[in-house]
Order: C-alpha cells, then sequence, then structure tokens
C-alpha cells in the first residue's frame, strides 16, 4: 500500500499543472463549504441566543390559570416554590428568570399600537445585557417601577424619544380594564421579529398592571449549562411537579400564545403547569431554519456534481496519457486489483490535500468576516435578529463535509479506475498517445 501511495505522490507532482487546476477547484468547494457553514452555524446560534433572551428560557415553567372554565390567564402561581423546585431537581441549572406576560394597547401622545408586555427583573437576567444594546437611555434605569424599554422601530412608530410618557392599557385576568403611566428609559436596537412587538417592563409595574400579588408571574424561564440534557431535565421537571401535587397539560409543541382557543375549549378552572422546550416556544421560526439550511445544501450540491464531474474528466484524461505506463505495470505483474486501488490512492489524495487547504482558507474568510463584523441587510434582521452577520465554527459539521467531498470525489474515481484495471497488458503497451 505504501508503494501505491508513493506512485499517486509521483505522478500529481509530475502532471503538476493538473493537479493544481483540480486541487484547486476541490479546494475552493471546501472553502466555499466551510465559509457557509460557519455562516449557518453562526445564524443558528445567534438566533438561539436571541430567542432564549427576549422570549423563552431553554426550558419554561409556565402554564394557565383559569378564573373561569372559558377565561384563561397565562400565569402562574407560587412561582417561588415552582422555582425552588426547579433549583432541587435539575442538576445542571444555570440561573432561573421569572418572566411576567401579557398582552395591551400602548399608547403615546400621537399613536398607539398592540404589544405583548415582558415583565423582567433586569438585575436578574445577566444575558440579557448580552444580546439587547441600548441605543438611548440606560438599561440599568429599567429597574426603577412604571419604566419602559423600547425598540427603535416601535420607537419611531410611537413617535417617542427616552423620557417620554407613555401608556399601558391592558385587561387583568379577572376581566377587569387597567391602565399604568409609564416612562421610557431606554430604546434598545431591533433584533428581528421578537423585537417588534415586544416590550419590557419592570416585573413589579406588570404585576401591578394586570393586578398579580408578589407569588404570581408569567413563566419561568430555565437556563440549563448543557442543552443536551434538555429532554431529560424536561422529564425530571414533569415527574417532580406531579409528585408535589401540581397538575400539568398535555404537552403541545407549540407556543404558548397558540393554545389559547384550546384551554379556553377545556372544562376546567385553576391553576395548570404547562412545560416547552425553546424549540416549542419558537416552533414558528423552524422555516426560517430550514430555508437557511436547504439553500446551503443546494448550492453545495451542485458545486459537488461540477467537481465530480471533473475529477472523473481529469482521471479519464490521466488514463489515456498513462496507458502505456498501465500496461507495463500489468506485464511485470501487477493485479488488475492493485492497479485500481492505485487510482483511487490517487484521487483520495488529491482531494484529500484539497479539502484540508480549502478547509484553512474557508476558516480563515469566515474569521475575518467575523472580525469586520459586516452588517446584516435591513430586509433580514426581521427574521435573523441580528444587526451583524456571525460565524461560528462547529468542528462536527465541518469535518463532516470535508468528508463528504473526499468521499464523493474519490468514490467517482472508481468508473475510470476500474476501467484502467482491466487492460490488456499487450493492449496497453502498444498505446500510441
Amino acid at each position: 500500500m505504501g508503494q501505491l501511495f508513493l506512485i499517486a505522490i509521483r505522478n500529481l507532482i509530475q502532471h503538476s499543472k493538473r493537479t493544481l487546476i483540480l486541487g484547486g477547484a476541490i479546494g475552493g468547494v471546501t472553502a466555499l463549504l466551510v465559509f457557509l457553514l460557519c455562516l449557518s452555524s453562526g445564524i443558528h446560534a445567534t438566533m438561539l441566543e436571541s430567542a432564549t433572551t427576549l422570549s423563552t428560557g431553554h426550558i419554561n415553567v409556565a402554564g394557565f390559570y383559569k378564573v373561569t372554565a372559558g377565561q384563561s390567564a397565562p400565569v402562574i402561581t407560587e412561582y417561588k416554590k415552582l422555582k425552588e423546585i426547579t433549583q432541587k431537581t435539575l442538576p445542571d441549572v444555570d440561573y432561573i428568570a421569572p418572566r411576567g406576560r401579557g398582552w395591551a394597547k400602548l399608547v403615546s401622545e400621537t399613536k398607539s399600537m398592540q404589544v405583548a408586555i415582558a415583565g423582567i427583573d433586569i438585575g436578574n437576567e445577566p444575558g440579557f445585557k448580552k444580546i439587547v444594546h441600548v441605543d438611548q437611555g440606560r438599561l440599568e434605569d429599567l429597574a426603577q417601577p412604571n419604566t419602559v424599554l423600547l425598540f427603535q422601530d416601535q420607537a419611531k412608530k410611537l413617535n417617542v424619544s427616552v423620557g417620554d410618557a407613555v401608556v399601558l392599557s391592558a385587561q387583568t385576568p379577572r376581566g377587569v380594564n387597567n391602565t399604568a403611566d409609564l416612562r421610557v428609559v431606554a430604546i434598545a436596537q431591533d433584533l428581528g421579529i421578537l423585537s417588534s412587538w415586544s416590550i419590557f417592563v419592570p416585573d413589579s409595574s406588570l404585576r401591578q398592571l394586570l393586578q398579580l400579588n408578589n407569588e404570581t408571574t408569567g413563566a419561568l424561564q430555565v437556563y440549563v449549562k448543557d442543552m443536551s440534557r434538555i429532554p431529560q431535565d424536561l422529564d425530571l421537571l414533569r415527574k417532580a411537579f406531579e409528585n408535589a401535587g401540581y397538575a400539568l397539560m398535555d404537552r403541545q409543541a407549540a407556543p404558548f400564545w397558540q393554545k389559547f382557543t384550546s384551554v379556553n375549549r377545556e372544562d376546567w378552572t385553576g391553576q395548570k403547569l404547562d412545560l416547552t422546550t425553546w424549540e416549542e416556544e419558537m416552533s414558528f421560526f423552524n422555516w426560517t431554519l430550514t430555508a437557511i439550511d436547504g439553500l446551503m445544501f443546494v448550492l453545495i450540491g451542485i458545486l459537488l456534481i461540477i467537481i465530480a464531474i471533473g475529477v472523473m474528466n481529469s482521471m479519464w484524461i490521466a488514463i489515456r496519457e498513462r496507458t502505456r505506463e498501465i500496461g507495463t505495470l500489468r506485464a511485470i505483474g501487477m493485479q488488475k486489483a492493485r492497479v485500481l486501488v492505485m487510482f483511487i490512492i490517487e484521487a483520495f489524495t488529491l482531494s484529500g490535500i484539497g479539502t484540508m487547504l480549502g478547509a484553512l482558507v474557508g476558516l480563515a474568510i469566515a474569521s475575518a468576516f467575523d472580525a469586520a463584523h459586516v452588517p446584516v441587510p435591513s430586509g433580514m434582521k426581521f427574521f435573523l435578529m441580528s444587526n451583524t452577520f456571525k460565524f461560528t465554527v462547529d468542528g462536527a459539521h465541518i469535518l463532516m463535509g470535508m468528508a463528504v467531498i473526499t468521499g464523493c470525489t474519490t468514490l467517482i474515481s472508481i468508473i475510470p479506475s476500474t476501467h484502467a484495471s482491466k487492460m490488456k497488458p499487450i493492449t496497453a503497451m502498444q498505446h500510441i498517445g
């Protein structure tokens, strides 16, 4: 096998021009693949980070409270006790953030709009400050009562700035209309679709608006250190809450706001807990990730077909040029199988070197783009939930991509290599190139 490898290396060096052209093409496809994989991983990571900061935890301990059989509110009672059970049950909790939930009309002096309200304790949200970048005002001022954080597009529509007063008008869980006067203390940069309808107020202010006591909140957003454990953690939590005597809703892979109709049809009153994952709460975003991944795979598939055709043509040319050499090797006793393996090793070596160099180039380009903080076009911010493109290195995906390219180019070489191995020694030696 060592001799065949040396022969393959010698032939690649001897036909350096063809080697450089074909190896460069393989390297270029690999570089593009690595660049796109880093971009795709970056988009996934950005959307996950933004979604789990603005709207959902890795795991959500939420639910509905029904005053009457036909009227429900997205709140949980005795949340401090639920938090304590969660901390004792899960071995890998990072932190738990209580979040109020509600809907209201936000009114300025000239405009109004419907918004989703999130009640937040800014001092207990370490991830929030990493994602939400304030354009005007100070994020820390959100700790003051009767304040509100808006996003740029919302502030523009309402024609307000930091320091202006706005009014929230909402219906409490008991069906009573209530209002709250708030002061704009911060305007943050837009973060796509989630920031288009969400505003943030102190949790105490939201409780006052919805007339809830200090033991009630909208949900516990649970953040874990190891996201691969989420399914096991969810099962542990369900068992722990059932053992503690809490009623749980059946699992439904949908965000909480899509469950109101079905919950209102159910004949029960009181509290039921609903445990969900971030993927279920953000299931309406799956089509975005699917579309991005699908587009990437189509592009790479087309490039692989082009490279495969190039490899096959190059092998046919190499075989034609080396027909007499093949005949000589067969005449001195080289078996058909060794001739076949020799050409396959040559293709494998070429593609292996090409993919390794291409991967390094792709990683360098991705790192340069990430350092440059390339801005996301305004039309794409709505879906990507970020102001800049981010590139993340996922070693497993990159190695898999390299293996696919190397495997495809090696497999496609079997066809011409098989033809070469079947040449008769006498006929091959008499060939005139």
